[in-house]
């Protein structure tokens, strides 16, 4: 490996690096409070690496040093070109770096809870993290299993956070059913690889591109089907699609709310990184219908996960619905890039890139709004948030700014988000979707302005105030404010999604 891989390397090595410093601090220091300052500041180091990365590649210092990066829309690559070190690439760690410091500073008073795992928490956030960014990055099927389980057991660990028979029960699902997933992705990989004779994405393009241009090996084409599929079925694990979704419910309710912040929001942009990618590098070219399996399996998430939302009583499984229909709304998108139609290929990639990023302030502010609210009324049930508008209008201001959001009601990146998608998916001929997704947004509407009704028209059950906890209030403004702002002026984000997106076309 040499010095310019550890460079293009260096948002992760860094990020790694990072961790490293909380677990030396945790060890030396008594001030447990310095290993929250320490990650939180810690973050602005792989963030550099991440702007200097873009920087290069969009030749932005060509005036100050040699031009490295990209010529007309090449991409670098290292470790042999196992990672992609592209625009897109540097989109997703964009976001995962400013998920886990939003993160952090929201859970700063919530940690307090378990003072003698907080550089553990910190820790495995971010190496999840890290396998995160490679995913984004991966260009090799084995790359990119290794940094899903990467990924994904530190999230167990963290499910089970809590210490309590409900964190545990968390933890032990997410273990087991990411285990039955993930042998299933590993599976339909082999089926693929025995098919192209390779593990490389671009390699197996073009063994995919001439079975399908010569009619060679018509009997292996079913299969690498089927094996795709069952890629499919374990990255739809991942980002929580019907019907991998089971996991859902119980997870988030039982995890520590920042983690379930963190998995609702980090892990589900990974693993739209991951399906993007595959899917515009490798298997265009199949004459399956891709944006009928991916309409079909929208079409069921928006449903399924809306429905079942009516009739929850706890505010952690409501939102854990109503992310399953989220993910719904983003495969609109997703089969918009599989119509092959010369508009909705890279206009439902970039359109869903904007939504994951808009997705992902607004869940953020939903959660930390929550968890301040919870910090006064110990309760998770829905109408313990009676009066909320009245005892703290803040808080209840920011929460009605992101279910707002989350319906899709302007002038939130929500509605933003909703109709981009949306207009993506009518300029790939998927109007019929189109239809079911708006009758979906108007269904969720109920839910998420019944909380609304609750904190503004109940009366309160609890009078008494806590201590505010100013790290929380920070991050519950800024997420706050990103969700009224993007809505506002979405195109600075939109022209950052379509510029993420050259490269893969």
């Amino acid at each position: 490996m040499s010095i310019h891989d550890l460079y293009l390397l260096s948002p992760e090595i860094s990020l790694a690096a990072v961790a490293v410093m909380v677990v030396l601090v945790d060890l030396l220091n008594g001030r447990k409070s310095q290993m929250s300052t320490v990650a939180v500041v810690g973050l602005a180091i792989p963030l550099f690496f991440t702007v200097l990365l873009w920087g290069e590649i969009s030749n932005w210092w060509s005036l100050i040093g040699p031009q490295v990066g990209e010529v007309n829309g090449y991409s670098l690559s290292t470790l042999h070109g196992t990672l992609s070190v592209d625009r897109f690439a540097l989109f997703f760690k964009f976001l995962f770096i400013s998920s886990v410091g939003i993160v952090f500073l929201g859970s700063y008073g919530y940690v307090e809870r378990f003072p003698d795992r907080r550089g553990e928490f910190h820790v495995l956030i971010m190496i999840s993290s890290v396998g995160m960014m490679l995913m984004a990055a991966g260009t090799e099927l084995i790359t990119l299993y290794v940094a899903l389980e990467l990924s994904t057991l530190p999230l167990v660990a963290l499910a089970a956070f809590g210490g309590d028979r409900r964190s545990s029960e968390a933890g032990m699902k997410y273990l087991v059913l990411g285990a039955i997933a993930s042998a299933v992705l590993l599976y339909g990989m082999t089926l693929t690889f025995g098919f192209t004779g390779s593990t490389n994405l671009e390699m197996m393009a073009v063994a995919v591109g001439n079975a399908a241009n010569t009619g060679s090996n018509e009997f292996g084409v079913p299969l690498l089907a089927v094996g795709v599929i069952l890629m499919v079925a374990g990255f739809g694990f991942k980002i929580a699609v019907v019907p991998f979704q089971g996991w859902v419910p119980d997870v988030y309710e039982g995890s520590p709310v920042p983690v379930t912040a963190f998995l609702s929001v980090a892990s589900k942009a990974a693993g739209f990184a991951v399906i993007i990618r595959v899917f515009a590098t490798t298997f265009e070219s199949i004459e399956v219908d891709w944006a009928l399996l991916f309409a079909g399996i929208a079409a069921l998430s928006m449903t399924i996960g809306n429905l079942v939302a009516i009739a929850q009583t706890n505010i952690k499984r409501l939102l854990a619905y109503s992310t399953i229909a989220h993910a719904g709304y983003m495969l609109v998108g997703l089969a918009a890039v599989a119509s092959r139609t010369s508009d909705g290929v890279s206009l439902g990639t970039e359109t869903l890139l904007f939504y994951l990023g808009g997705y992902a302030v607004t869940n953020l502010a939903a959660f930390f709004a929550i968890i301040a609210i919870m910090d006064r009324t110990r309760s998770e049930l829905i109408e313990s948030f009676a009066g909320m508008g009245r005892r703290a209008p803040w808080l209840a201001l920011a929460l009605t700014i992101a279910l707002l959001s989350l319906t899709g009601i302007p002038p939130t990146v929500g509605f933003m988000a909703k109709l981009f998608v949306f207009g993506a998916a009518i300029k790939a001929d998927l109007a019929w979707l189109v239809t079911l997704g708006a009758v979906n947004s108007v269904i969720s509407a109920y839910f998420y302005l019944r909380v609304i009704r609750v904190m503004y028209f109940s009366e309160p059950t609890l009078e008494e105030r806590t201590t505010r906890v100013v790290p929380l209030d920070i991050s519950v403004a800024v997420t706050s404010t990103a969700v009224i702002g993007l809505g506002l002026w979405p195109y600075g984000m939109l022209k950052v999604a379509s510029r993420a997106v050259e490269q893969l076309f």
